[in-house]
């Protein structure tokens, strides 16, 4: 089964990771990878280097950044290949424990959410 984790912080408590929480998430990712768990991961750019393109009364709109605060930020994301979402949930817990122990007063969310399918994937599949 395959996971997304997606990290989330408030946008008053947006900072870069410290030097030592770098290195943690680094030892992590490589045991990950060795592991053939982790597929794919990212941090993201300040919003305000991003656009948005939506729909809106049936007209696509695009909007290029900096936008209005929100109060939520996306920082980053991983995949990961595993089991189950108890499995999911260990490993998201031990991520978010190098932020407690590696950059004291940061505040964030990782949210696990289950990869319900792939048009790549499928796509890929059928030749």
């Amino acid at each position: 089964m395959r996971f997304m984790f997606i990290i989330k912080t408030d946008s008053e408590n947006v900072s870069p990771p410290t030097p030592a929480l770098m290195e943690a998430m680094h030892a992590m990712a490589v045991r990950e990878i060795a592991a053939g768990r982790m597929i794919s991961d990212g941090g993201l750019a300040p919003r305000a280097m991003g656009a948005e393109v939506r729909v809106r009364k049936g007209k696509r709109l695009v909007t290029d950044g900096p936008f209005t605060e929100t109060k939520e930020l996306i920082g980053g994301f991983a995949v990961f290949e595993l089991a189950d979402m108890d499995a999911a949930i260990a490993s998201a817990a031990a991520f978010m424990d190098l932020h407690v122990e590696h950059m004291p007063g940061w505040e964030g969310t990782c949210e696990v959410r289950q990869i319900a399918g792939s048009q790549v994937e499928l796509i890929r599949a059928s030749g």
